[in-house]
């Protein structure tokens, strides 16, 4: 691999072009050469365009995001021998001396290859219409042909060709139309303007500060985030909120006097489909407007959000929306007036309406301040508690944004039964890139899997629709895991993540495996590696199964929460115990779990429906992984795979800790093969991630072992 550098609607996701969204071009930063030479390419290396970049190449067609899309091409052509032409108005003139056609299908007559591609039947009778981002892409005569009917279609399908490399030059291949199954992949950015005392730059980042804000102003780094662009377009994202859920006070001004930072971050990415949101405080009415209320039935608390929302979209014209969290861990809401959450919901969404802009509502909402010693008061119930009640009383463009499961981003948690209870509500479901209790960008934990898992399960069982069915008019949102560091990441196999959650956006039916298998070979093509096969064969061993190799070295059975409060890095089994979070484990000399039953606990099974509310019930028929979720059990208990709880314990961590140190002897291998630089920084983390998982073992086996009095059936060592 090569030294790092880097090349540089209301709901139609995208803005595209000035005639689609009336945002002038010349808005956008047009230096589409601008190089950030500090950062490494991730999967857009200078090597992943050369089968394209090879080719006699016509763009056919006009607007902002075609320019992106001829200029991407030009560049690649420019770098390995190719030819990069452009027609752009309907009277230029078309020949068709070429091997590749991008066009857009309205853009005048399209050269013969196209023209025909257009006239072939789609196979299987998929003749439904492209869409604002979908493409169709044939081989035909020894010409590829990508058509597309907007331009953000165009961009997609380019990078669809980058990915597919030389097979889609290889052979003859039918017409086939590509779409994204959920119309906003979106990345949350933690990131704060002025770094806060406690959370820092960006909070629960792992890889350095943010790539917007530095000390309390706008960094304006063209090149870095230009670059970022291009990834995010590369892996399908569309949308970003470009700032922290805990709205600050100097973060609260990005809203008014502050806007032209936001209006900066727009422009830079607009080019690359990328459309901009932001989190705001509900109490803004008060802390910018000088008003004495934020009550949403007050007229001028309406009249305040319908002027600044106005002034945003004067500004940004394509603007996406607004992302609250209200009334949970301190940020202000509508409980202060004594109205619920839709009416605060529907405040902002009343001032977004006439611009075609959505509001993400956050559902994670829970009671912070709870009595250890009160176990009916659940966390994990909140979610549902407040919100279903709800359904049908939010606007059509609020979306309420639901984490994946009912706590917190833990390593194994169940699908959140809010997703299944609100089918008049349009939801988004939310999942962490940034490895917050899974590593932190410190260990290897590929979530690709996992959230492959959460999409495909079905609430109501086998014959019901999938969570990615449930979601497809709010889309995925994802906690962003990129800084300033130059492996935007931190650890430069984390990137798969940030990868997967845009492909898997895209479509939640992709295999992870062959979606990690993409990143690799785009990451380090083989032109790059000393021996491809040797890079391919590592990566995969050392990454396909390592979300499960991090859970069994850390959380058994579902039971999370072992962490370091605060940090939420390294193992304390009892560090949230006592607290008032609302997290226990209840692990005593008889047992571990916290019972969630509707017979003798919480009630929280009652909050899903048949069958997994009578799965989860019973202990003998709750899946393993789960069983400390739901149930408190005695350490004698048989899972099913004929091992007692207790022992599943031991038998897990020291099979966690040997599979890290696997790891690190896989990826020693790669010494000399792949860049040096990438290389040492992997083997860095891999000895953390050795020393910590080593630690994990202990101190959870010794818990486990001192509160049951069982001793290990294999005789290893336990302190």
């Amino acid at each position: 691999m090569s030294r790092p550098s880097v090349g540089d609607g209301p709901d139609r996701s995208v803005a595209t072009d000035r005639e689609r969204t009336g945002v002038p071009s010349a808005r956008a930063p047009q230096d589409g050469r601008a190089v950030d030479r500090t950062a490494h390419p991730a999967w857009l290396p200078p090597e992943a365009f050369r089968a394209l970049g090879a080719r006699r190449v016509l763009v056919h067609g006009a607007g902002l995001l075609v320019d992106t899309v001829f200029d991407e091409v030009g560049r690649a052509c420019a770098a390995h021998g190719g030819r990069a032409r452009r027609t752009a108005l309907a009277d230029d003139p078309v020949d068709d001396g070429v091997d590749v056609i991008l066009a857009l299908r309205d853009a005048g007559p399209l050269p013969a290859p196209a023209a025909r591609a257009e006239a072939t039947p789609p196979p299987g009778g998929d003749d439904a219409p492209l869409g604002d981002e979908g493409f169709l892409l044939t081989r035909a005569d020894d010409v590829t042909v990508l058509l597309a009917d907007a331009p953000a279609g165009l961009l997609y399908g380019l990078f669809h060709l980058i990915r597919l490399g030389e097979t889609a030059f290889a052979a003859d291949a039918p017409p086939r139309r590509h779409r994204p199954a959920l119309r906003r992949r979106m990345l949350d950015h933690w990131d704060n303007v002025a770094v806060h005392p406690v959370m820092g730059q960006v909070e629960r980042g792992y890889a350095g500060g943010s790539i917007f804000w530095r000390d309390g102003s706008a960094r304006r780094d063209l090149a870095r985030v230009r670059a970022y662009a291009r990834l995010l377009a590369a892996c399908g994202i569309n949308a970003i909120s470009v700032n922290n859920v805990n709205v600050g006070a100097v973060e609260a001004r990005l809203l008014t006097d502050r806007l032209d930072d936001v209006a900066w971050i727009a422009d830079v990415l607009r080019p690359y489909g990328v459309r901009v949101h932001l989190s705001v405080s509900f109490a803004a009415p008060v802390l910018l407007g000088g008003l004495p209320t934020a009550d949403p039935r007050d007229a001028t608390v309406r009249a305040w959000w319908a002027g600044a929302t106005a002034q945003v979209y004067a500004r940004i014209p394509d603007f996406g929306g607004y992302v609250v969290k209200a009334d949970s861990e301190g940020q202000p809401g509508p409980f202060a007036y004594g109205r619920d959450h839709a009416e605060g919901a529907n405040l902002l969404a009343g001032a977004l309406a006439p611009h075609g802009g959505v509001v993400h509502w956050r559902a994670f909402v829970y009671d912070h301040r709870q009595d250890w010693r009160d176990r009916s008061t659940d966390r994990a119930r909140a979610a549902h508690d407040h919100f279903a009640p709800l359904d049908g009383r939010f606007r059509d463009n609020v979306v309420l944004q639901v984490k994946h499961g009912p706590m917190d981003f833990q390593v194994r948690e169940p699908v959140s039964p809010v997703i299944a209870a609100m089918p008049s509500t349009r939801l988004a479901v939310e999942f962490q890139v940034t490895q917050e209790y899974t590593g932190q960008q410190r260990h290897v934990c590929y979530l690709g899997p996992w959230w492959s898992d959460v999409l495909g399960f079905r609430p109501w069982g086998p014959s019901g629709p999938a969570v990615a069915d449930l979601t497809a008019g709010g889309g995925l949102v994802a906690v962003s895991n990129v800084g300033d560091d130059p492996f935007w990441t931190g650890h430069p196999l984390a990137q798969a993540n940030l990868y997967a959650f845009g492909r898997l956006a895209w479509d939640p039916r992709a295999d992870p495996l062959a979606v990690l298998d993409e990143w690799i070979t785009m990451t380090f093509p083989p032109a790059t590696t000393g021996d491809p096969e040797l890079v391919r064969a590592t990566l995969h061993a050392v990454m396909d199964d390592s979300w499960r190799t991090y859970e069994r070295y850390t959380a058994p059975l579902g039971v999370g929460w072992m962490v370091r409060p605060g940090v939420h890095y390294g193992p304390d089994v009892d560090g949230y115990e006592y607290s008032p979070w609302g997290t226990y484990h209840f692990a005593d000399r008889d047992g571990v779990g916290v019972d969630r039953t509707r017979a003798t606990g919480t009630g929280f099974t009652g909050q899903y429906p048949s069958p997994w509310s009578e799965v989860y019930e019973s202990p003998e028929r709750c899946p393993d992984e789960l069983l400390l979720f739901f149930h408190h059990v005695p350490y004698g208990h048989l899972l099913h795979t004929g091992t007692t709880v207790v022992q599943h314990i031991y038998d897990t961590h020291f099979a966690g800790t040997e599979q890290a140190r696997r790891m690190r002897r896989r990826w020693r291998r790669l010494a000399g093969v792949i860049d040096p630089a990438v290389h040492e920084r992997v083997a860095q983390r891999l000895d953390e991630q050795v020393r910590c998982a080593e630690e994990w073992r202990d101190q959870i086996n010794t818990y486990f072992f001192r509160k049951s009095g069982v001793p290990d059936a294999r005789g290893r060592r336990i302190h």
